[in-house]
């Protein structure tokens, strides 16, 4: 067998073998869109009850609503969640140009480079805004599966919680993908300050005739359902962050399959050329010979 023929062997054994493992990678990505998927579209019923406890709370004589002041200035905590694994197409770089870009909210007059602090969650993140010479003092891994999620967002909470207490915070920003029928789409959200006045409006859409009561003590009831809010805002975040990942990965993985059989066929074809090239040129020889044999017997 010629060098060519080994050689193109060779090309067709590593192509099938990458061809199988985009396969696998292809179906791990199917699997775990769909259960992060579950896991934020499951939040959606619990985010919508936790917002009417705090309309109801909120709506309480004994609470007045303090409006947020306009113009808020100091430092704004920015999480940007990305992948810790790359092969995710560009997930990682969009989410990260959309972060370093925005100037927030409309009434918070803009962000100043200097009065950013960024928390990288992704690996892949990570070095893209390190690459950025961001202010970037923490920075965390992505949960790997969904019972990890809800361990992470209490240390996120608490690295949160400890910044407002240590450095006077009270803007918080967040930066994640969402998940679009075959890609994703960049969102950011507020976390703190919590809009209250929005928040008490939603009671405004309550279905039955009157609002429910309670007994806990106001305050009490507020700051419970805010600890939920925060919470289910950053888990609702984190799960809809990893099925985007996975969304974009499904889509690189469905490319790149597709490329790699296209270059298969290409591979065997051309490999069916020189085995048919190799063998009419044996046969060739064979005939040669048998003539030379025949004329010096004759």
């Amino acid at each position: 067998m010629s060098s060519t023929l080994e050689t193109l062997q060779k090309q067709i054994a590593s192509g099938e073998d990458l061809s199988s493992i985009v396969r696998t990678m292809k179906a791990l990505a199917a699997t775990s869109v769909r259960q992060y998927e579950k896991a934020a579209e499951s939040l959606d019923d619990y985010y919508h009850t936790v917002e009417l406890g705090l309309s109801v709370a909120l709506a309480s004589p004994s609470e007045s609503i303090t409006p947020n002041p306009p113009g808020l200035r100091g430092a704004v905590l920015m999480l940007v969640f990305g992948s810790d694994h790359g092969l995710a197409g560009h997930f990682n770089e969009q989410i990260v140009s959309h972060a370093l870009e925005s100037e927030g909210p409309e009434q918070w007059g803009g962000i100043s480079r200097e009065a950013r602090i960024f928390i990288g969650i992704g690996e892949q993140a990570i070095s893209r805004l390190g690459a950025s010479a961001v202010d970037m003092p923490e920075r965390f891994n992505m949960p790997t599966s969904i019972s990890a999620i809800t361990p992470f967002i209490q240390v996120l909470l608490e690295t949160i919680d400890r910044r407002r207490t240590q450095e006077g915070l009270e803007r918080v920003l967040l930066f994640y993908n969402r998940p679009l029928a075959g890609g994703f789409s960049p969102e950011s959200e507020i976390l703190l300050p919590v809009d209250l006045e929005k928040l008490r409006r939603a009671g405004l859409t309550w279905q039955s005739r009157s609002l429910p009561t309670y007994t806990m003590a106001p305050d009490q009831l507020l700051s419970a359902l805010l600890r939920q809010y925060f919470f289910v805002s950053l888990y609702r975040a984190c799960a809809l962050s990893l099925a985007a990942e996975n969304t974009s990965r499904l889509a690189a993985m469905q490319a790149a399959e597709k490329n790699i059989n296209e270059r298969l066929d290409q591979l065997k074809t051309l490999f069916q050329q020189e085995r048919q090239a190799a063998i009419t040129e044996e046969l060739l020889d064979i005939i040669s010979g048998f003539k030379a044999v025949r004329s010096t017997l004759e």
